[in-house]
């Protein structure tokens, strides 16, 4: 039986976690479905909104990431910082389109203290004022940098662990595993609510996914927002070839997300857009409870908001305001 708070753990394995992502599915979704309705209202999906404040140019060298500087071939515009007004223009706009969480995101390894970063917090300020939730991405933190955000006001600092401690060396050879655990360790610190999760379909195993989800319902408290990336191969980058993952590898991921951290936001992120609408609503139905909302995620395309509005529409899920 699901029972409150006895359902809360920090001390899952690999093989557990691995079990689990092998389940019969429909045994699999029922679990998860029921753990997310004893956890949370199923008709609660958060819509989150995410803008590039500024892109491409990056030092660090992720395969996957078409914003890497390494990747000569990638068609690509590169934008400096955005001005702190014409971001709260855009967020105001989201915030129209039904957004509750405004995401803004540098294309940097590390945050720099100095003017670019001042424009930072009154961009975090700023979207507060308008009484929505702040997330932001940045790269690596230090302790000062991530108070001075906590006192902005930021809700959460995304920062992926992107795959398993053991297949991070394929895809990432710029920044270590315990960089990106130092960064989240400055935010919780700080206050700040964790927004972190990893990436399928990069040439990674059923036990680098497991892996993956064990370190994250390995934190205490667990993350409060946990995204599943599914890769969108990009023309020049490294994984440019890589075969697109199936709507089923993806359910499972949320799935099993769902039962190991049960009180966490498992939000569908990029690549959702190659999804139907259909197969969305088995990922909403096995513990996702929340979206990237909007046209573009970074540089990335995602599902408009008139399909997510008619999607929304049909499982009941729009907001009654």
């Amino acid at each position: 039986m699901l029972d409150g708070n006895k359902d809360l753990r920090s001390d899952w394995t690999v093989d557990e976690v691995e079990a689990l992502l092998r389940l019969p599915l429909l045994d699999l979704i029922g679990w998860a479905s029921a753990m997310h309705r004893a956890h949370h209202d199923p008709e609660d999906i958060q819509k989150a909104s995410l803008l590039s404040i500024k892109t491409g140019g990056c030092p660090e060298d992720c395969a996957y990431c078409p914003q890497s500087a390494h990747h000569r071939e990638v068609e690509l515009t590169k934008e400096k910082l955005m001005n702190p007004a014409h971001v709260l223009s855009l967020a105001k706009r989201a915030k129209a389109a039904g957004a509750e969480r405004f995401c803004m995101g540098a294309a940097w390894r590390q945050v720099r203290d100095g003017q670019e970063f001042d424009k930072v917090l009154k961009m975090v300020s700023g979207v507060r004022e308008l009484g929505m939730e702040a997330c932001v991405t940045l790269g690596m933190l230090k302790p000062h940098q991530a108070q001075q955000l906590a006192e902005a006001g930021l809700t959460a600092y995304n920062h992926n662990l992107d795959t398993s401690p053991e297949f991070y060396g394929e895809i990432i050879g710029t920044r270590t595993y315990q960089d990106r655990l130092e960064t989240l360790s400055c935010c919780r610190d700080a206050g700040i609510d964790l927004c972190c999760g990893g990436i399928i379909g990069m040439g990674e195993s059923i036990r680098d996914r497991a892996s993956m989800l064990q370190v994250l319902a390995g934190f205490d408290p667990h993350p409060e927002s946990v995204p599943i990336n599914v890769l969108i191969p990009i023309e020049g980058t490294p994984l440019a070839h890589r075969e697109k993952v199936g709507i089923f590898d993806l359910v499972r991921m949320v799935a099993t997300a769902r039962i190991i951290m049960p009180k966490t936001r498992v939000r569908l992120s990029a690549g959702r857009s190659d999804f139907s609408a259909a197969e969305q609503l088995l990922c909403f139905l096995a513990g996702a409870n929340s979206v990237f909302y909007g046209d573009v995620l970074l540089t990335a395309p995602n599902a408009g908001t008139g399909q997510d509005h008619d999607m929304f529409e049909l499982i009941g899920a729009l907001s009654t305001d």
